[in-house]
Formats: structure tokens, sequence, C-alpha cells
């Protein structure tokens, strides 16, 4: 299976930081958000990887290219480490790109991918989400997908208040964790969302999304929504939605930018000392108590 990682908006939300350089390129302590997207679509057993990227998105290219003068100066210096990191960086996958020329929303985006992809199923992962989970998200996707041979789309519970941020889906629960959507609306009014369940970013989709993308009516501002499109995709098959545990972190957001950069440093051994007194220290965070004997 191939994998689809849309990487082509604006950022503008991080501006002026993302005014000369892609926001997925942010770091997370020391590695480019983009790159830990790509290191799941990896470790989901996928190598085969489309980037959809526009203008002002050269670094993610430059990012997963070989640099040789850098190589050449790590190997002069004798910096075999750093020279590991930037090797494994460059050979994770193999890595394609094509540009999307007018910034027309997330499913005109995928549509950049037909050519690509073909006639088969593929995954897509956004490239400004990274998940924290014990399997990888879209690995847990892949699975369902075997068991179902339709498209799934990973959800969340998300406070009411902030279901307006997002795709809601409305569904009928199969098992734990396991729906069968049967309606989705694109950032509701919390008194008309059919559910806290939101679409986060990542899926995994059948080649007759191309089409309902084709006879999707463009929204606000002009774009096309992938969540109106997999709406249409009702229409031709069943879709599904599966819950996901473990913590996800939407890059676009300075909040959780700030977050994942806390959470991926104190699960780094050589800084989660410095860092947990650090917090202490300006109590940050409470020292956390002795558990009670069981």
């Amino acid at each position: 299976m191939k994998a689809v990682i849309p990487a082509a908006g604006f950022g503008t939300r991080f501006l002026p930081a993302t005014k000369a350089q892609p926001k997925e390129m942010l770091p997370l302590v020391d590695k480019p958000t983009i790159q830990y997207v790509v290191e799941e679509a990896v470790d989901s057993g996928i190598d085969d990887i489309l980037i959809i990227t526009g203008r002002g998105k050269r670094a993610i290219e430059d990012h997963f290219d070989k640099h040789y003068e850098l190589e050449n100066f790590l190997k002069g210096e004798e910096k075999h480490q750093y020279l590991e990191e930037i090797d494994k960086v460059t050979n994770l996958a193999d890595i394609h790109y094509v540009r999307q020329k007018h910034a027309e929303g997330l499913g005109k985006a995928i549509y950049c991918a037909k050519k690509y992809v073909g006639k088969q199923p593929f995954a897509v992962l956004l490239g400004d989400t990274v998940t924290f989970t014990k399997v990888p998200c879209s690995k847990q996707l892949l699975d369902l997908f075997q068991r179902f041979k339709s498209s799934i789309i990973a959800v969340e519970k998300v406070p009411v208040e902030k279901v307006e941020r997002y795709g809601i889906i409305k569904g009928h629960r199969l098992e734990e964790g396991i729906f069968e959507v049967e309606d989705l609306v694109e950032k509701p009014r919390p008194e008309d969302a059919p559910s806290n369940l939101a679409i986060f970013g990542r899926y995994v989709l059948t080649p007759e999304i191309f089409s309902c993308i084709e006879r999707t009516t463009p929204g606000k501002n002009g774009e096309i929504q992938l969540t109106d499109a997999i709406k249409l995709l009702l229409q031709k098959e069943k879709v599904y939605a599966f819950e996901i545990t473990g913590t996800r972190y939407d890059l676009g957001s300075k909040i959780d930018w700030l977050k994942a950069n806390i959470e991926m440093a104190l699960q780094r051994e050589e800084l989660n000392e410095d860092l947990t007194a650090y917090l202490k220290k300006n109590n940050l965070i409470k020292p956390s108590k002795p558990r009670a004997a069981i």
C-alpha cells in the first residue's frame, strides 16, 4: 500500500515562523514534525510515500534528500552518530513529491495523488499531525481495512465546545472503538454536532474517493473538503471509523506544538532528568507522590 501525506498548507497560525519555512518542518525537539509522520507510515509497513507540497515547501524535499557536503564534513569531524542519523533520514522510504498549485482544500490536495495511487487503496497521514500510540495509528487502520475491505477513518472524542474545529461523524457502534459511519459534518456548531467524535488526520481510503472529490461542491473559501467527499463516498460503500487510543497533537496549534515538544523531550533519556528538574524547580510540575503498595 502507498501513503499520501498532504503538506501544502500555508501554516498561517505559526506566522511569522512559517513565512520562510513549512510548518511541517517545525521541530519536535530535534526532528521536524513531518519526519515523525513519515516514520509512522514506515512503522506501519509502508515505504512508498507521496508528499503533496506547494510553493515554499522545498525544505521538506531537501530534508529527505542526500546532503553530500554535510556528510563529508561529519565524516571529517568523525561525528559518526550525527552521520548515522541523517543517513537514516535519507533511507527511510521511497518518497515522491507533487505540487498542489493552488490551495483549494484538503480534498483537492488528496486529488493530486490520483495518478500516483491508481486503482489501489491508500493511507493518508496529515503532515502536521503526530500521534503517540503503542501500535502506530496507521497500522491500526490498515489492520482494520484488511478486515472490513472498506474506507476507514481515525476519530477521537473531543470536548463539545471544540467540535466546530473538526469534521464530526455520526455513526452506530459495532464494537468497542469501531463505528459504521452514517454521516459526516464539517466543523458543525456544537448544537448541530451529531456526536463529539472528531476526524483527526489518519485515513485508509479506497480509490473511489477520487470520483467523490470530483463531485464535491466547494465550501468556505472555495475549498474542497475531504469530509464532504467522504460523505459522498457513503453512497457507494460503507465507511468505518476507529477511535484511536493514545495521544494526538495537531501541530498547527501552538499549544499542541509546545505540549508535544515537552512530551518528546521527557521521553528522551538524555533530556528527561534535566527537563524534569527544571519544571519542578519552577513549579511547572508537581513532584509525583509515591504510589501506595498494592
